[in-house]
């Protein structure tokens, strides 16, 4: 099974994102101008002596595993993940957000739910919601989707840019917590294959396997910046969609030692032996243990470590060329 099988072809995606921002060309004149940083996770914007960042994303298919059980209270946490992890990728601290609700038919119940997560999101970053919409859409929508948009800030000379990774330069992975936000259309396409209903407990996992992708997506923001206060950073990486496919973007040569890697979630051993799917494929759709990964100099590497806290470690090292992948698997991938 691939995620393209399951009917998310990734390298149709990029084409469908360049064809759109080929059409993008408009620049504004005056203050608030647009920084043209490729490779980024979210968009600067000139604001004077900072920059402020601005992003968005949504929950996607988990919505679907939401609706299966009728647990709404975690999804808003993933919506907030999803648009300040991003965030923090450059350096910048999230300060607001807005979130987008779509839905067929208004649901005072399920919506309060969403709120729980969405506060509890906004509480774990120390990112104010600040405003919103929910759309009541019936001839558009079947079920409810949700995503949002999130305002940071960033002093200019604090911008992690990227441009002074070198070779050398040691890969700190940060654990993940599941699987997160992504990939979650081939997850529920491999049970569905295998006739597996959402609240099937299966060997090897602590909850129904439903709730084990529901576990909410970790969010960053304090721990990463935590450690720029201290410590000189290079680079930045939220592993989400794309898997390691995400490092593609440094423009440098990453290599992955997968002899001591973070550990994956026994969900990822559970769909990847239900859906018969090679390495390759699982690399570059899950997250597979490691959600967010900072780069820097080697002999930062040990306090960098213990800022991050638990579950950190050194996981790779930047190496000449391009692409990333890894040796012990055979894996090397050369664009996004």
């Amino acid at each position: 099974m691939t995620y393209a099988k399951a009917g998310v072809d990734i390298d149709a995606k990029s084409e469908a994102i360049a064809s759109l921002v080929r059409q993008l060309r408009h620049r504004r004149t005056g203050r608030g101008r647009m920084m043209e940083l490729k490779g980024q996770f979210t968009s600067l914007i000139d604001f004077g002596d900072v920059a402020l960042t601005l992003c968005t994303d949504g929950v996607g298919t988990k919505l679907l595993i939401a609706e299966a059980l009728n647990k709404w209270d975690t999804i808003g946490i993933d919506c907030m993940a999803m648009n300040v992890n991003d965030t923090i990728c450059v350096g910048a601290e999230p300060i607001a957000f807005v979130d987008y609700i779509a839905l067929d038919r208004p649901d005072p119940e399920v919506t309060e739910a969403i709120g729980i997560g969405l506060q509890a999101g906004a509480k774990m970053s120390n990112c104010e919601i600040v405003g919103g919409e929910i759309a009541v859409l019936p001839e558009m929508v079947k079920g409810i989707d949700l995503s949002g948009c999130c305002l940071g800030f960033v002093e200019k000379d604090r911008i992690v840019t990227g441009a002074e990774i070198e070779s050398g330069d040691v890969i700190i992975g940060l654990p993940s917590s599941g699987v997160h936000s992504n990939g979650m259309t081939l997850a529920r396409k491999v049970l569905e294959w295998n006739d597996i209903p959402l609240d099937q407990k299966l060997p090897g996992l602590s909850a129904r396997v439903g709730e084990e992708l529901l576990t909410p997506t970790f969010i960053y923001v304090r721990q990463v910046l935590k450690l720029l206060e201290s410590t000189k950073v290079t680079g930045m990486v939220d592993v989400t969609g794309g898997g390691l496919r995400n490092f593609v973007r440094l423009k440098k040569g990453v290599r992955f030692d997968i002899s001591k890697p973070l550990k994956p979630q026994p969900i990822f051993k559970v769909l990847k032996e239900l859906g018969g799917i090679e390495d390759k494929e699982m690399y570059q759709t899950f997250n597979m243990g490691m959600g967010f990964a900072v780069i820097l100099r080697e002999d930062g590497a040990k306090d960098a470590v213990k800022v991050l806290g638990k579950g950190a470690k050194v996981v790779g090292e930047v190496v000449e060329g391009e692409g990333a992948g890894s040796s012990n698997l055979g894996l090397n991938y050369t664009s996004y």
